[in-house]
């Protein structure tokens, strides 16, 4: 629960949601962040802000007539857990993540359409602006994984661009901290991941929003926005060379066979392999204008065919780690002739993930809902394969991993590997 506090009971190891005043009351352009400076701890104490919130379930409560010694030790933890690769320890179940994920998604989405607007009317980007909305999901995916990824993978035609842009960003978060990269890095994969398709601002709308296969002639032109994209970000501030790198280049493939520039593996740089894994996937899991998404487990199978050619190897087993072999909201078959709906990962095994068991099909209907962690010893069942919903003629996959109603989405036909390869321009 957030925390008003007066500025004077301010320490280290607190982190900051929100710091009560207007901007130019204060040297901090982000809106939220973890206290793990004395130079910037001082400086909030110089400034004429009177009243912080803080949220003490991502750092430290207020002072409760602890030792200064377990304080002490107390600011050193977090501040470990905090730095350490951006590996928070403190993880909540992906039902209450739920909850917040939804804010954060609708947030982000205005965000992201309010930047890529400013960017089609031709006006320079700042980093200012995406900024915070990047360290707020960045806060979701460290809190629980699943959450907000499951979530964004829901799109429907009038807000993907949009969507995809979010969701990229906290795939580009999840697989930067399962490699092992700093806060920084990850708060730059994160941008990069944000800002990786702002060229497609450029791309006129009947070609991105066309209910059909592009012509050789509008696949050309898609086929410009890495460099529009580019651009774009040259001419904007505050925008680092992780971003630039990226929106140039999430289209190259480690055989040469992409584009624009055609380069191989040794030539791409570390981010644009991780957002060419990122965006690839999202663009198969989503639901188009054109195409119902495959399903995340489907998605992740096809993803190892193309591997070799596609993808550095080393960061496609790394992303497949931080979203799991059977992603959340991917429905399963068990040796008991059961059906579940997988709603968090395992933290023992990849291959067993934690399910919402809901469907016999000896029996043909629904059962009361359980929660089974297939890792455990005790548990006897075991998985079999994952199922497409709409064999079973399953609707509620996502109220069953999250316990929020699903979002509406319109029917939409589907089509084959070809084209779904193709709807990742």
């Amino acid at each position: 629960m957030l925390k008003r506090i007066p500025i004077e009971q301010l320490r280290l190891g607190m982190f900051i949601h929100e710091l009560c005043g207007s901007w130019y009351d204060h040297p901090f352009w982000h809106r939220a962040f973890l206290l793990d400076s004395s130079k910037d701890l001082q400086e909030l104490l110089s400034t004429s802000i009177k009243e912080v919130w803080i949220d003490p379930e991502k750092g430290l409560d207020v002072e409760d007539g602890k030792s200064e010694n377990t304080v002490a030790a107390e600011v050193d933890d977090t501040l470990a857990r905090f730095n350490n690769g951006g590996k928070i320890s403190h993880r909540v179940d992906i039902a209450q993540e739920a909850v917040r994920a939804v804010k954060i998604y609708t947030e982000s989405r205005q965000a992201v359409a309010s930047m890529f607007h400013e960017a089609r009317m031709g006006k320079a980007l700042n980093a200012s602006v995406a900024l915070p909305v990047v360290d707020e999901i960045t806060t979701s995916v460290m809190r629980n994984t699943g959450a907000l990824i499951s979530l964004v993978r829901l799109k429907n035609k009038d807000n993907y661009t949009y969507m995809h842009s979010v969701a990229v960003c906290a795939l580009m978060v999840a697989l930067a901290r399962q490699l092992g990269l700093n806060k920084e890095q990850i708060r730059q994969a994160g941008l990069a991941g944000m800002l990786h398709d702002i060229g497609k601002t450029m791309t006129p709308l009947e070609i991105i929003n066309k209910p059909g296969k592009l012509t050789d002639a509008e696949f050309q032109v898609v086929k410009n926005h890495p460099a529009e994209g580019h651009k774009i970000l040259l001419e904007s501030n505050g925008i680092g060379d992780i971003a630039l790198h990226v929106s140039l280049h999430h289209h190259e493939k480690i055989d040469g066979s992409g584009y624009p520039k055609k380069l191989t593996n040794e030539q791409i740089d570390l981010y644009s392999k991780m957002a060419a894994v990122c965006d690839v996937y999202d663009a198969i899991t989503s639901i188009r204008a054109y195409k119902d998404g495959w399903e995340p487990a489907e998605a992740v199978r096809k993803m190892a065919e193309w591997g070799h050619s596609h993808f550095d190897q080393r960061i496609f087993n790394a992303f497949v780690k931080s979203i799991g072999i059977y992603p959340i909201g991917t429905l399963v078959r068990l040796m008991s002739d059961r059906l579940g709906v997988v709603i968090e990962q395992s933290d023992n095994s990849l291959l067993m993930p934690i399910l919402m068991v809901f469907y016999s099909i000896k029996l043909n209907t629904r059962i009361p809902p359980e929660i089974l962690d297939l890792s455990k010893p005790s548990c006897k069942d075991k998985l079999i394969s994952h199922e497409d919903p709409e064999k079973w003629n399953i609707q509620d996959t996502q109220e069953l991993w999250s316990g929020l109603p699903a979002m509406h989405q319109e029917a939409n036909p589907r089509i084959g590997a070809a084209q779904m390869a193709e709807a990742s321009v």
